[in-house]
């Protein structure tokens, strides 16, 4: 009688995330999707950091912030957060040590900033082996102990060569330093354009051939987007508003007088890419997520930075100035001339987004194998299909 093998454990992957925001659980939802698509042999979880930790989260006050536009102050504010986190840093730690003790992670995934130091102190005293990888959802960090924490306690992936300046500053360990392309979006955001845009646009009520900007600020919206759809509708733009899931600002939308362009007001969708390819140019926050997705679907930019921008996001308008894929207003009082700004120089704007290749999603996750190589755990069964890469599409569209 012959036994059968006993087959290896499977390493287990935590990805933590909260939902201050959205970026940092649209990425964990990215690399699940992914890690999933690549048959990766590990046992991936998502985990809710917050909710862990039962603090008091303020995510929904936060969210409710951004969709107002209420952002003023929030560098002082960040301060007195992370204040808040070091005096209760022995009680989180014994929070995740309780959560981790009995079903012990192989490699925690943190899309979280402030947080670092308490999660590198728990695994220490549950599973020491096991890395704590921060994956950064911003273009770079905003010290002191934002992403980056003294000391190398964790290692560090980082989406532009700002970040991993800092890291480097700050006299992380070079071995604890992986640099990736670009920020981790969804896989829907590779996927091939729509084949007949003109069609498309016609399907959905929207003038084929006028240029067409579409507006969107997060997964909850901002009362902002009223004023900058009647400053576009008055300049004979074309618009496709996102407001997520905020639904009051899309009936506010929806009332405001009709002008000469079309006007098509969307809720919560998951078919962004989709509605990117009907359009010229984005207007939004300066969100790393957002411009990121935007450049992958090979729009332009429209950016805001002021006294009002977040304090972590205005490095992102630093970022598109540089690469010159899109424009930085002071105030969006000024977004239709910068939209017709962009419009009519297409060319130079179009051959600077064509520069960008973001490949982030797909070397994320060949980072996180290399490190659980280290601790000898099986990568890839030998029947699994070949790792999937982004498709080399590219239609400049602002070049015709």
């Amino acid at each position: 009688m012959t036994t059968r093998a006993t087959p290896p454990p499977r390493p287990t992957l935590d990805l933590v995330y909260f939902d201050a925001g959205g970026g940092h659980r649209a990425t964990a939802q990215a690399l699940q999707q992914v890690l999933h698509q690549q048959r990766r042999p590990w046992r991936v979880r998502t985990l809710h950091l917050l909710k862990v930790l039962d603090a008091p989260t303020g995510e929904r006050f936060y969210n409710l912030r951004l969709a107002r536009g209420w952002t003023l102050g929030l560098s002082q504010e960040l301060r007195v957060l992370q204040q808040a986190i070091r005096l209760a840093h022995p009680l989180l730690v014994k929070r995740l040590v309780a959560h981790w003790c009995d079903d012990r992670p192989d490699l925690v995934v943190s899309l979280v900033p402030n947080f670092n130091r308490c999660m590198a102190e728990a695994l220490a005293q549950v599973h020491p082996p096991a890395p704590l990888v921060t994956v950064m959802t911003d273009l770079a960090d905003h010290p002191p102990a934002f992403w980056m924490e003294p000391g190398g306690v964790q290692h560090l992936v980082c989406g532009s060569p700002r970040a991993l300046q800092q890291a480097r500053a700050l006299d992380h360990p070079p071995e604890r330093l992986h640099s990736t392309s670009g920020m981790v979006i969804r896989p829907g955001f590779y996927a091939p354009p729509v084949a007949d845009r003109a069609g498309e646009r016609l399907r959905q009520g929207l003038d084929p051939f006028r240029p067409t900007v579409l507006v969107l600020f997060g997964g909850h919206g901002s009362r902002r987007m009223l004023d900058i759809a009647r400053r576009l509708g008055e300049a004979g733009l074309q618009q496709v508003l996102v407001c997520g899931h905020n639904a009051a600002l899309a009936q506010a939308l929806q009332a405001l007088p009709a002008t000469s362009a079309p006007r098509r007001v969307l809720g919560y969708t998951q078919d962004v890419p989709y509605w990117m390819d009907l359009a010229d140019v984005f207007v939004g926050k300066p969100g790393p997520g957002s411009i990121s997705e935007a450049l992958q679907r090979g729009l332009p930019v429209v950016v805001e930075r002021n006294a009002w921008t977040m304090p972590q996001e205005r490095y992102n308008a630093d970022w598109v100035q540089d690469q010159g894929v899109g424009v930085v207003v002071d105030n969006f009082r000024e977004v239709a001339p910068a939209v017709r700004r962009v419009l009519d120089d297409r060319r130079r704007f179009a051959a600077a987004v064509a520069r960008q290749e973001n490949r982030a999603l797909h070397e994320v996750p060949e980072i996180l194998a290399d490190l659980l190589q280290a601790g000898s755990w099986p990568q890839r069964p030998p029947n699994a299909p070949a790792v999937l890469r982004p498709s080399a599409w590219w239609r400049p569209r602002l070049a015709a």
